[in-house]
């Protein structure tokens, strides 16, 4: 068992053929816990550096599994950490499996998570809030989020709504109203002010650290 390097997280995500938009979310999501993840070393806070790069370019390997695969059936996050448990990589499990915004939606679950999560958890799951296609502000990424699951038209529990299981559909086909989307963003703002106060810094001035384009073509190397 161990947190697998830069390389081997890459080689890992690569074994599931990403298309190419899946690819450059989790680089995005990647390179921001990266860059999150080095500032908050630098301020002399203990940080596995490692384990929120791994976690934060896997985060969303469950939504490219096979039908085949157990870990296929379960909720978003708990997908993918059971995933690469089977790979040898528990100590992932926990910063991959709570990193949806759809964690945010149930206040007492919230409470618990944010009252045990460590500082790794913490920064892939804010990463994730910030990175879409590339980095992007809370607002355009909540924009986003009214979007998509305001709508209605997946039905709860059908064939074809994806890999993120019950529990992740029933979150899409129940849809958000304005109050359910006005806590979730209220709890998506503590964890972003807890993770900047960390890192010495505002929201604004969040960058990406640029280590998985050489991850990734080292990967591809090996694999030849």
């Amino acid at each position: 068992m161990s947190v697998p390097g830069r390389v081997e997280a890459a080689s890992l995500l690569l074994s599931l053929d990403p298309p190419g938009w899946f690819l450059n979310h989790s680089r995005a999501v990647g390179e921001v816990a990266a860059w999150l993840a080095s500032r908050i070393d630098g301020h002399g806070m203990a940080i596995d550096r490692r384990l929120v790069e791994s976690a934060a370019l896997l985060h969303d390997a469950d939504k490219l599994l096979p039908a085949g695969d157990p870990a296929h059936y379960l909720p978003h996050g708990d997908g993918s950490a059971a995933w690469l448990t089977t790979r040898g990589h528990p100590e992932l499990a926990r910063a991959v499996a709570g990193h949806h915004v759809t964690r945010l939606l149930d206040g007492e679950r919230f409470r618990r998570w944010a009252a045990f999560a460590s500082r790794e958890e913490r920064i892939v799951a804010y990463a994730d809030k910030r990175a879409g296609q590339r980095l992007e502000s809370m607002d355009a990424r909540f924009a986003s989020w009214r979007r998509r699951y305001s709508r209605l038209d997946v039905p709860t529990g059908t064939a074809g709504a994806g890999p993120a299981g019950a529990a992740g559909t029933k979150a899409i086909a129940a849809g958000w109203d304005d109050e359910m989307l006005a806590a979730v963003r209220a709890r998506a703002d503590r964890l972003e002010a807890d993770v900047c106060r960390a890192a010495g810094i505002s929201p604004t001035e969040v960058r990406r650290l640029r280590w998985t384009g050489p991850a990734l073509r080292a990967a591809r190397g090996r694999a030849r």
